[in-house]
């Protein structure tokens, strides 16, 4: 399901129009009231979201959806005034995943949609799950129910490094090397620390990550454990 958002009725009649003559279902919408109605029922694949719109405009919405955990993660396409190139680069920093400037073919827009769709699919394929943690390499980002958890580097390595290996056993001295490399000449207890503030960080997760006792450490996605 593709949802598009567009006040001009001749705009969106024409877009929903084209998403389902080319095997896409689609919805419209007028404004980011009704999406928002919409989405308390159903999640789209993907939003089409026009800037220029009445009251909440296309920026706030954007915002809006990519700091709600169940929104965050949906492709957004954002759509964008013919030279507007203020909207493309805050719309782009604030998490849009693509653009199309007005006017726009509607080939173009099937185009950049499937573009969109595949690489999501491929990025939702490549991230790493245990548990409520979901890791996406390619964004090097970190969500725990949905949401961001801000890691130091030699965090989200360590975290990388046990998600991929769930179950298996590493040293401390193990950890030292893959992380830090085997240049690096401090002691274990450099692990011990970092393993401490990234289970503090991930609060109730932290669990995940078990101690070993007189070995290392593993991931484990066992919810009724606690740390030892």
């Amino acid at each position: 399901m593709i949802f598009c958002v567009e006040d001009d009725q001749s705009i969106q009649n024409l877009v929903i129009y084209t998403l389902q003559s080319t095997g896409f279902e689609a919805k419209g919408f007028d404004s980011g009231e009704e999406l928002f109605k919409a989405l308390t029922k159903e999640l789209p694949e993907l939003i089409l979201l026009d800037i220029m719109l009445p009251g909440m405009d296309g920026i706030t919405i954007l915002k809006k959806l990519r700091s709600t955990p169940n929104t965050s993660a949906i492709p957004i396409i954002m759509a964008t005034a013919k030279g507007s190139e203020y909207d493309k680069v805050i719309g782009l920093d604030l998490g849009a995943d693509d653009y199309l400037a007005k006017p726009f073919g509607m080939m173009e827009m099937v185009s950049r949609i499937k573009a969109v769709l595949r690489r999501a699919s491929k990025q939702t394929k490549d991230c790493i799950t245990v548990g409520n943690l979901i890791m996406n390499p390619i964004k090097h980002t970190l969500t725990k129910n949905g949401q961001p958890v801000q890691l130091t580097l030699k965090e989200y390595e360590i975290l990388k490094l046990l998600m991929e290996n769930v179950g298996r056993v590493f040293t401390r001295e193990q950890l030292l090397e893959y992380i830090w490399g085997s240049d690096y000449y401090g002691e274990t207890r450099t692990v011990d620390v970092h393993i401490g503030t990234l289970r503090t960080k991930l609060e109730e997760s932290g669990k995940y990550i078990e101690t070993v006792r007189g070995v290392g450490y593993r991931m484990e996605e066992l919810h009724d454990k606690t740390n030892i």
